[in-house]
């Protein structure tokens, strides 16, 4: 299974360039296989990318802009599920991928997890820091030296 990211390498959207360059620099971060197909160059990958995406997952003018993502011919998401996908620590699934062995979506731990568990933590921490400064020494409020 490949993963095709579609871009538009001639994009004049510093936007759309940003986009486009963090899905391929996470993937080939990653090391996740994928093919980049130019829609901007190539009318037949433009056709393809645009008959593809879905009805409800394209903008109200009806064209989807890059990038687009598809494992073979399945629709995965546009940039924003992306990164959504990313945040969540869902990647692999979003891709229609096995995580890797050992990878926090392997194990099924999510970043929504992940952040209940750090805010339990910041909450005792701050209910310990709460104690020690109603606990002041004696002669500290007000002296000057």
């Amino acid at each position: 299974m490949v993963i095709k990211v579609f871009v538009a390498t001639s994009s004049g959207s510093i936007a759309i360039r940003k986009k486009q360059q963090e899905v391929v620099g996470f993937l080939e971060a990653n090391k996740i296989d994928f093919k980049e197909l130019d829609i901007a160059g190539d009318e037949d990958n433009r056709r393809w990318m645009r008959e593809n995406v879905p009805g409800e997952k394209k903008p109200q003018n009806g064209i989807p802009l890059p990038p687009q993502i598809f494992n073979e011919e399945q629709y995965c998401g546009d940039f924003d599920s992306f990164f959504s996908a990313k945040e969540e620590n869902i990647i692999y699934s979003f891709l229609g991928l096995a995580p890797p062995p050992g990878s926090k979506e392997e194990e099924g731990e999510t970043a929504t997890e992940e952040t209940e568990e750090i805010t339990k933590e910041e909450e005792e921490g701050e209910a310990e820091e709460e104690e020690a400064e109603g606990e002041e020494e004696p002669g500290e409020e007000g002296e000057e030296s």
